[in-house]
């Protein structure tokens, strides 16, 4: 029963990330909207609403409770809770303290996505560029963690989170100098 419970955790954390990887760039879609022509804005609005609806609520929340659910449930029948305050599973407790951040990052979202069903579009497109790649951070520091446990030096994992994150902000800005090179 435990590797059933397992193999739907890691299920429903990939469809919860499914969700949080593809609602920022609706976000993007929808903020862009706004440079179009009214009537073009006005439908692609509608239509982006219609995606992130079904999206947010159709997928990604209850993805996200369903992994929220199963994960203490993991845990125990796996005995990790065992070792988590002990030197072998500090790389669990750490692995939590960024599913906890996961999770703030998801109820941003859900901000966002309750601002846009309203009309209020406060970001621009650069920023939710930016907003985007804070999913795929975590997705990398809680995978390794999870993956390569304790032989993991914490010095080395975080300077690799640290020249990912570089390496993500210089992809955006040349990804900006393109557009606007390509749109002039």
């Amino acid at each position: 029963m435990y590797f059933y419970l397992k193999a739907l955790h890691i299920i429903f954390i990939v469809t919860w990330f499914a969700g949080l990887f593809y609602m920022p760039r609706l976000f993007i879609y929808a903020t862009e909207a706004g440079d179009k022509t009214e009537a073009e804005k006005n439908v692609l609005r509608a239509q982006f609403g219609i995606m992130m609806k079904r999206l947010w609520y159709g997928i990604t929340w209850p993805s996200a409770v369903i992994t929220l659910i199963l994960g203490p449930v993991v845990m125990f029948m796996g005995g990790w809770h065992k070792t988590l305050l002990q030197q072998e599973g500090k790389w669990l407790l750490i692995k939590l303290v960024f599913v906890a951040f996961l999770y703030a990052y998801h109820f941003t979202l859900h901000k966002i996505v309750k601002e846009e069903s309203r009309g209020v579009y406060r970001y621009t497109s650069q920023q939710l560029r930016i907003w985007n790649e804070v999913a795929t951070i975590f997705l990398i520091a809680i995978v390794m963690l999870a993956v390569v446990k304790q032989a993991l030096s914490f010095v080395w994992g975080l300077s690799g989170l640290i020249v990912l994150i570089a390496v993500l902000m210089m992809a955006i800005r040349v990804y900006k100098t393109i557009r606007k090179k390509n749109s002039g």
